[in-house]
């Protein structure tokens, strides 16, 4: 069996292609698609008012959630926006400002807007303030009222069912690494097939080697390739890109595993329910998108509405996948809390092997 998981290992370090395309292209999408939804477009700006007022006016305005505005010389601010490296610059002024810009971007109309906004409610309070007998009274009348807003928020807990919090970075880059280990796993799997249909199982179960031990052998190598995989993204991001794991890095390297053990148990179902490998190249494409989407990985689950949709995504791998992920970074539940899932992926892998192995069997594949 060892021999087995050896030979594997070498024969991928031959010819290490698809994997590390499968991994580079995972990256790359959990990245850009993670980075986009929740990175802040900064905005440089220089004053000549003094140091303490300009940096009460950036305080404020970067209570936003869109932008963020930093502080540089004037000739770093102009030579950013000629340069193309800042979609706009702005002076600062006491009751004013200038919006700097080479052409039209995308977010120059959103960033004048929201300099109006910041400029009419801080005259119309310089203007309170300017005609009160008392300006000091005056001024903690207008902090009092911006401090009680005039919707109340209420605060909710992660594990409260009837809330979701989304993290753009982890769910992007949860779903594509539970997304793309199906076609590594899969693709490893359907060596199974290949070999048999040759004939090499036929001179192996000659040796001593059992036909248990070869199924074993075979995969464990599929399982743990997906585990590297799916390994070397977390670490990526945990240390290459900074993605925050709520102190939970080291459960999600665990909680994979039975995820991984419910999908290498998927691909020798399809192994054993198809006759040639074309089809099964052609079946795992439709099959990892389709999970993919209905399981949450391209997009929050919390947001279907429908629930034929929802009773679906039970039966898919993927949802309890990203449940898991979630569940012990975003809502840092424990062990006994995901007991659920783990057990829904243990059983989804014990059936789906089981029949996959005796359908194989049956076939004398």
């Amino acid at each position: 069996m060892r021999g087995i998981v050896w030979a594997n290992f070498r024969m991928l370090l031959r010819k290490p292609g698809a994997f590390i395309a499968t991994t580079i292209i995972c990256i790359a999408f959990a990245y850009l698609l993670g980075k986009s939804s929740f990175t802040k477009v900064e905005v440089p700006v220089y004053s000549s008012l003094p140091e303490e007022e300009v940096n009460s006016i950036i305080e404020e305005l970067n209570k936003g959630d869109a932008f963020e505005f930093i502080v540089e010389d004037e000739k770093e601010v102009k030579n950013k926006v000629a340069a193309g490296s800042a979609e706009a610059g702005v002076l600062l002024e006491g009751s004013s400002f200038t919006l700097f810009q080479v052409g039209n971007t995308e977010n120059f109309h959103l960033i004048n807007q929201y300099m109006e906004r910041y400029y009419v409610k801080r005259l119309k309070e310089k203007a309170v303030i300017d005609l009160a007998a008392d300006s000091n009274q005056a001024f903690e009348k207008i902090t009092e009222v911006n401090g009680n807003q005039l919707f109340q928020l209420s605060v909710a807990s992660f594990s409260d069912e009837n809330q979701w919090v989304y993290d753009p970075g982890l769910q992007s880059l949860f779903g594509f690494a539970l997304f793309f280990s199906i076609y590594t796993v899969a693709f490893n799997v359907v060596e199974i097939l290949r070999e048999k249909q040759l004939g090499i199982w036929d001179r192996l179960i000659l040796s001593s080697t059992s036909k248990i031990e070869m199924y074993v052998g075979n995969l464990l190598y599929c399982f743990l390739i997906g585990y590297i995989q799916i390994a070397l993204i977390f670490v990526v991001f945990k240390y290459g890109a900074g993605v925050d794991f709520y102190g939970s890095f080291g459960k999600t390297l665990i909680l994979i595993i039975p995820y991984l053990f419910s999908i290498v148990a998927l691909s020798i179902f399809l192994t054993g329910i198809v006759k040639t490998i074309g089809q099964f190249n052609a079946l795992v494409p439709l099959i990892s998108v389709s999970f993919a989407m209905l399981g949450g990985a391209y997009w929050p689950i919390e947001i279907i509405t429908s629930d034929t949709l929802l009773t679906i995504s039970k039966a898919i791998p993927i949802t309890y996948g990203m449940e898991l992920l979630k569940g012990a970074t975003i809502s840092g539940l424990s062990y006994s809390e995901l007991l659920y899932p783990i057990s829904m992926l243990i059983l989804m892998g014990v059936v789906m092997m089981g029949i996959g192995i005796r359908l194989m069997e049956r076939r004398h594949v």
